[in-house]
Formats: structure tokens, C-alpha cells, sequence
């Protein structure tokens, strides 16, 4: 990667944020100081989909959103398997600058993100109580 990683870490805050002006002016940036490589071009479209994705998305049924709201557990799985697509030697360079761009997204949001859901409460006491009738 030749571009820095904190104008990667403020589009992504941006975007998640829906501010499309900065984000479209942050990719700009990143864009500018990436070298023509196509990991790095793999990166930048993956940057340039999750953009367009929060932009045209009314419904906020994709993943980009899901991910957004996710808690820290399955972020963490989501992050696994983008890694092993980024490690996996059947992808070409392109690919892997693509799943590396969700792999750094999803190590954001897994700062974020809230812890999963427990329930604290200990389970209710039963007590068994013997009735008698005398006589």
C-alpha cells in the first residue's frame, strides 16, 4: 500500500457516516497517491463500491450496512473470511487489494462495534415446595 492509511480510515468514516462529498473528496485523495498497480486498483474499486453502495442504497438491505451494525463477533468471522481470500494464492493481485480494502473496513468497525449480546441476568431460582395435608 503507497497511500496512507489514515485518509483510508477517515473515507470509511465518512462514508459510514453517509457524507458523500468528503468521502467522494478522501477517495480522491487515495487515489492520488496510489501507485498504478492492480492491487492497488483492486483496493480502490473496492473503496469506490462501498461508496456507491451507501450512496444508492434507500433500503439499507446491503452488506456495506449490515456490517456497519453488526456486533464485534460477527465482524470478527467477516473479517476471517475476507483474510483468507486476501492469503488465498488462487487470487490474482486485484482480488487481493479488493478483500484487503473489506479486511481493513471490517478492523475498523470491529474497534466500534458494540460487544454481543449476553444475557447477564442469572436464571430464575425454582423452588420446589411439598404440600402436605395433615390429618
Amino acid at each position: 500500500m503507497t497511500f496512507p492509511q489514515i485518509f483510508v480510515t477517515r473515507f470509511f468514516q465518512l462514508v459510514t457516516n453517509r457524507q458523500f462529498t468528503e468521502s467522494e473528496r478522501e477517495l480522491q485523495r487515495i487515489k492520488d497517491r496510489m501507485e498504478d498497480t492492480k492491487w492497488n486498483t483492486g483496493y480502490y474499486h473496492a473503496l469506490d463500491g462501498m461508496l456507491l453502495a451507501q450512496r444508492s442504497n434507500s433500503n439499507n438491505s446491503t452488506f456495506f450496512t449490515e456490517a456497519v451494525e453488526s456486533d464485534k463477533t460477527t465482524l470478527k468471522k467477516q473479517r476471517d473470511e475476507f483474510l483468507k481470500h486476501v492469503q488465498s494464492r488462487f487470487h490474482g493481485d486485484f482480488d487481493r487489494g479488493f478483500f484487503q480494502a473489506w479486511c481493513d473496513f471490517t478492523k475498523l468497525l470491529i474497534k466500534t462495534a458494540p460487544e454481543p449480546a449476553t444475557n447477564l441476568e442469572e436464571p430464575a431460582q425454582t423452588t420446589i415446595v411439598n404440600y402436605t395435608t395433615q390429618t
